[in-house]
């Protein structure tokens, strides 16, 4: 196997030896929790823009990349914050992934596709109103269900800017809701992922904005799927998901504690919309599949290798965990380079990334280990590190 020198702190290099990649078990199709894949979009690396300013995508290795997860059973939620929604990739840019994404879907059996709409073609600002903001949903909702998708209703920055009240929040998901074909997944997005959206559905207390948005929730059942919350925190996951309406899923996007959370307990589990999905898709087919079988201590050996890994890449500052995302994709094959829309390659240390191949190769997620440390070995070269 192959061996490499990696940085570790201090300014030193230490020789690491991988390891033969795990060879996860093929499941057999059936599936006892929903699991989709937040999937990231492929820059391209040779169009002629200013990568702070413009954007390029690959839509080959793109859609490629939705083929892998559905051909693993995973469903894929399109044009979220992995695909760097808001962050990189506007409004008709993201419209033009939901096409193709949906396009996509159609041509192989069994592929789910669910797709963002949020506000964020209108700017957060302090005159924004809570009418502009109903109408951008609106616009983005009527667009994609044009196309034939189905919603998640993200959270909006707007709605933060526009909002003077819990009542503003229950009027707009209101307002919005009712005029949908099928059933919509919520999305609440914590501040940790996106600060724009600190004091979501009106309060920065996590347990005064969970009542508010239970409420919306009970007001608007019958057109919610479920909710998908992302607070990195276990038991304000599990005490909402025992308060929701019967038939409301909780999806969980707890990129730090998926797999006891999947599992679930006595009074219920967590479905799963998931970005770390993207990063570990094949251990997460595995394991889903061993859970449906009953195989419980089976779907643990395989997922816990990969927590200290997701934890690796959504830690502080979470926004940027997108990088190592794309940085897995590119160590395993899926993209021939490690650029990012926006250049947000270079939002994370060379430390990051080395140790984030050591928890990779550890995980058994390495598929090939003499690709992935060649390609290790290219990214310390452009930081001065040559092997």
């Amino acid at each position: 196997m192959p061996t490499l020198d990696l940085p570790v702190a201090g300014g030193r290099l230490e020789r690491y030896a991988t390891q033969a990649p795990r060879a996860f078990p093929k499941g057999n199709g059936r599936r006892n929790r929903v699991a989709i894949a937040a999937a990231h979009v492929v820059a391209d690396p040779l169009a002629d823009i200013d990568p702070w300013l413009g954007v390029a995508v690959d839509w080959d290795k793109t859609i490629a990349y939705r083929r892998h997860l559905w051909k693993l059973g995973l469903g894929v939620a399109e044009a979220m914050d992995t695909a760097q929604r808001g962050m990189g990739l506007d409004w008709p840019m993201s419209l033009e992934l939901i096409r193709r994404g949906i396009d996509a879907a159609k041509g192989m059996s069994g592929a789910v596709i669910v797709c963002g709409a949020g506000t964020d073609h209108l700017a957060p600002s302090s005159g924004v109103t809570v009418g502009q903001v109903i109408a951008a949903y609106e616009e983005q909702c009527g667009a994609i269900e044009k196309l034939g998708g189905r919603i998640i209703l993200m959270a909006s920055r707007a709605l933060v800017a526009a909002a003077k009240s819990p009542d503003d929040y229950a009027r707009v998901y209101s307002h919005v809701l009712r005029q949908l074909r099928e059933p919509a997944i919520l999305h609440w997005l914590g501040e940790m992922f996106d600060p724009a959206l600190e004091g979501y559905w009106g309060d920065k207390d996590h347990k005064k904005a969970m009542d508010t948005c239970l409420q919306v929730i009970e007001a608007n059942k019958a057109k919610i799927d479920g909710i998908k919350i992302s607070l990195l925190d276990k038991d304000k996951e599990i005490a909402m998901r025992r308060r929701l309406p019967k038939g409301v899923r909780m999806y969980t996007g707890d990129d730090f504690n998926y797999a006891e959370l999947i599992e679930g307990d006595q009074m219920g589990y967590s479905d799963s919309l998931l970005g770390i999905f993207d990063a570990i898709a094949p251990a997460a087919s595995a394991a889903l599949g061993r859970l449906a079988a009953g195989d419980g201590e089976g779907f643990h050996q395989i997922l816990a290798p990969t927590v200290p890994l997701s934890r690796h890449i959504f830690k502080a500052p979470t926004r940027f965990y997108k990088t190592g995302v794309v940085f897995m994709a590119y160590l395993n094959g899926h993209q021939d380079h490690f650029v990012m829309v926006g250049g947000q390659q270079s939002a994370r240390s060379l430390l990051h990334l080395a140790e984030l191949f050591r928890l990779a190769d550890k995980a058994g997620l390495l598929a090939d280990p003499d690709l992935a440390s060649a390609r290790m070995r290219s990214v310390l070269a452009t930081h001065g590190v040559v092997n």
